[in-house]
């Protein structure tokens, strides 16, 4: 089904399927898509974030699940905690979900990430759709869920036009400078594939 996702400025993609068919106004779209769905959106759209901590935030942190929070808290677990913790391929497999999951709920749609080595880590990624992006070395900045936290500078993924795969962000803010004041905490959707992955209830 042909889906319009338009945001509080007029800018709009019209999307089937993975691909975007067309980009443009709200008003265009609409007059060329006439029996396309439309979602309209708060605040601004833009293509998806990068970040670039894949790997210590996938490979090298367990993120617990909310029946765990009595035990081992909300917030992920690196250092001697994850070593404490030892975790099961299982284990490694959820954790790298809900953090893919953290992820999609600041807009990005896509990690830097060395080859990933933990096979139950790698093949819950894959299956999520979360686009990776090689990387050497670890990259310098603090591990974060929220790119704009990490002291780096944000990376935005390729703009997104006719034919490209439809992978973009919604953000709750009037433009990108209030984006950066208040970071990717103001996601309200994510879309990977052309799939709505993550939206704010």
């Amino acid at each position: 089904m042909l889906t319009i996702h338009a945001d509080s400025r007029g800018r709009a993609l019209a999307v089937e399927g993975e691909w975007i068919v067309a980009a443009g106004s709200l008003e265009e779209l609409g007059a060329t898509h006439a029996h396309a769905r439309v979602r309209r959106w708060p605040g601004i759209l833009t293509p998806g974030l990068l970040n670039p901590h894949g790997t210590e935030l996938l490979e090298e942190a367990y993120h617990p699940d909310p029946r765990e929070a009595d035990e081992l808290g909300t917030e992920p677990l690196t250092g001697d905690a994850l070593a404490a913790l030892a975790p099961d391929d299982a284990r490694w497999s959820a954790s790298a979900r809900r953090g893919v999951q953290r992820m999609l709920a600041h807009g990005t749609v896509a990690a830097a990430c060395a080859p990933l080595a933990n096979r139950a880590v790698r093949d819950a990624v894959r299956r999520t759709g979360l686009g990776v992006v090689g990387r050497l070395g670890r990259p310098a900045g603090t591990p974060s869920l929220d790119p704009y936290a990490s002291g780096l500078p944000v990376e935005f993924q390729p703009e997104r036009e006719r034919g490209s795969t439809a992978r973009f962000a919604v953000f709750d803010v009037r433009d990108e400078a209030e984006l950066a004041a208040r970071g990717a905490g103001t996601c309200v959707a994510t879309v990977v594939a052309g799939r709505l992955v993550y939206r704010r209830r």
